[in-house]
């Protein structure tokens, strides 16, 4: 895997946060869990429940070694937003998305899930979003 990061920027690799100073291109040449700074989502843009569920996954992502403790609520959230979505697509994305992280294939997952962020009230009705939000 190659990528160009600019100065300043940073990349999540293994659990390490690194910033480069100058323009640099990176190759990984073995297996790395990593993501790129613009793929991060900080927890205060976590606003709605499908970015919620993004935040959990890129915690295990970001952070293998807290992995087992944030499973407890990938699982509750993901059960949460399946048991209320009403739409036959999203439902199945999210389906895909319990695949993925249950194979170990967060980056993945992110991506099924990136595609999924849109206000929850076209995907449940409006009393299961406002339940889920609040869970």
């Amino acid at each position: 895997m190659r990528f160009s990061l600019k100065a300043g920027e940073r990349i999540f690799i293994n659990g390490a946060v690194l910033t480069v100073s100058q323009k640099v291109t990176l190759s990984l040449l073995n297996d790395a869990r990593f993501l790129l700074e613009s793929h991060v989502l900080q927890v205060s843009e976590a606003t709605t429940p499908m970015r919620q569920l993004y935040f959990v996954v890129q915690s295990i992502l970001i952070n293998p070694q807290e992995a087992d403790k944030v499973m407890g609520a990938f699982r509750k959230l993901h059960e949460s937003l399946v048991s209320i979505t009403i739409d036959e697509e999203t439902r199945t994305s999210l389906d895909k998305v319990g695949e993925l992280v249950a194979a170990d294939r967060t980056f993945e997952a992110l991506k099924v899930i990136r595609t999924l962020f849109e206000p929850i009230a076209r995907t449940a009705a409006p009393a299961e979003a406002a339940a889920v939000q609040a869970a």
